[in-house]
């Protein structure tokens, strides 16, 4: 049966232990494509309860796990002692055991399974994790902007897609400035996300564009926008663009 996946039992090795799938289990199979250097999170779909554990996998080596109680959560080379491959880039959240990779890499690309052992059975989820590459004059890219102070400036992300489930979060230095859902449910900018601005931002609702009004020399620095997608199965991508602006002030001009 090629179009199905079906698992009786699944034996995931690791120190020893063998966990197995309820009789009859059935393992569900996710793919998962995802650009080098964005995030990516693998959401186990439960909450967690004090008769849980659930258990991460990479390539058949645990990498994270946290049991109902949360009287025992481990991640990365606290699970494996040596392992250090994700070096801090794992984060599991403590209510539902998703697990969110940062930064990810193409050598992070492969199988990664996902262990529930509940009190009266088990239970198996595959992710198949594909990352594309980015080309080095791309990555960690920061676009640079130079703006006398008075005038105006549109931070454009370029962004060519369906973002009608995204969620698009501006940051000043840190700061949430503005936010808007693909949906538009909910928008914000200055006074409504932070009052630094005051009525003088302007928020595309089609492309996420982020426009400064009347900018001062205090407007300068690093703007950055999370482009987080949530109409993924099971999953959600987020990545970053920077934005590094420079604001001429009006007396050095002259």
């Amino acid at each position: 049966m090629k179009n199905q996946i079906f698992v009786c039992i699944i034996f995931l090795l690791c120190h020893g232990e063998t966990f197995k799938c309820a009789s009859g289990g059935v393992a569900d199979s996710v793919s998962v494509s995802v650009m080098e250097g964005d995030s990516v999170t693998l959401h186990t779909d439960v909450k967690t309860s004090q008769q849980e554990e659930i258990s991460w996998y990479f390539d058949d080596t645990r990498i994270a796990q946290i049991t109902g109680d949360q009287s025992y959560i481990c991640t990365d080379v606290q699970c494996n002692e040596g392992t250090e491959r994700f070096r801090n880039r794992l984060k599991l959240d403590h209510q539902t055991g998703s697990l969110t990779i940062t930064n990810i890499t193409n050598t992070d690309s492969g199988l990664y399974k996902l262990v529930i052992l509940h009190s009266s059975s088990d239970s198996v989820l595959i992710f198949t994790v594909a990352v594309q590459g980015v080309p080095a004059a791309e990555r960690d890219e920061i676009k640079r902007k130079s703006v006398k102070e008075g005038e105006s400036v549109t931070l454009d992300p370029d962004v060519r897609k369906n973002l009608k489930n995204d969620l698009m979060t501006w940051y000043f230095t840190d700061t949430l400035i503005a936010e808007i859902t693909g949906d538009q449910s909910k928008i914000c900018t200055d006074d409504q996300c932070d009052e630094r601005f005051r009525d003088r931002l302007k928020l595309d609702h089609q492309t996420g564009s982020l426009t400064i009004m009347n900018i001062r020399t205090t407007d300068s620095g690093l703007y950055k926008l999370q482009i987080s997608s949530t109409n993924l199965r099971r999953h959600s991508i987020s990545s970053i663009k920077s934005f590094d602006v420079s604001v001429i002030s009006e007396y050095n001009s002259m």
